[in-house]
């Protein structure tokens, strides 16, 4: 028997769902392995032998090698799989990569940290970094803009800029973030569950 590709993750952590969203999507056969980043798991010996940054998600290749941080292991999974998620034309090809760099730099580190305090650590909203609800909401805005024009962050069909996206935009608001005043987004993360088949996150 072959060995499987195995993911470890947290399920907590929007950045380790989309890579499981993306090995669904691919019809990826793999096994997840529950890593908790609350309960140290990512800290301990065996786990630093593998990804020396103690982070998940991390991945172990069928072939022994490992892969670490959440858009490469996606771009990586998409490429040797030929999964139809990136464009080929370079241009459009560029803008996916645009919004992956973005998300990981103006989008993750203000939506998902403050979700990671005010959900998690259960901090209240004088415990938790103003500027981190000043630089979402500039976030989601810029997003609000971009899909007011289309479907899609790139094109006219799901790439992995929305997954990557969707990831911790539809958990906003366990981090404060008020999502009525964006229908485009709210819309596109409707949209973007449905093609993944996954449950929405907010409440029916």
């Amino acid at each position: 028997m072959s060995a499987k590709l195995k993911i470890y993750g947290d399920a907590i952590s929007g950045n380790c769902l989309k890579v499981k969203w993306t090995a669904d999507r691919l019809g990826l056969d793999y096994d997840w392995i529950e890593t908790s980043v609350l309960e140290g798991e990512t800290r301990t010996p065996e786990f630093l032998k593998m990804n020396p940054a103690g982070q998940v998600p991390t991945v172990v290749l069928p072939d022994g090698r490992v892969l670490a941080q959440s858009n490469a292991i996606i771009i990586y999974l998409n490429n040797v799989h030929k999964g139809g998620l990136l464009p080929e034309e370079p241009y459009a090809q560029g803008k996916v990569f645009e919004w992956l760099f973005w998300e990981q730099y103006s989008h993750e580190t203000a939506i998902a940290v403050r979700r990671f305090h005010k959900h998690y650590l259960k901090k209240s909203e004088a415990e938790i970094d103003p500027k981190l609800m000043e630089k979402g909401a500039a976030a989601l805005t810029l997003m609000e803009g971009a899909l007011e024009d289309g479907a899609y962050l790139v094109g006219d069909k799901l790439t992995l800029a929305d997954i990557s996206l969707v990831a911790y935009t539809r958990l906003a608001h366990e981090g404060g973030f008020d999502l009525v005043p964006y229908p485009a987004i709210r819309q596109w993360i409707a949209r973007v569950e449905r093609d993944l088949g996954i449950n929405s996150a907010e409440a029916a």
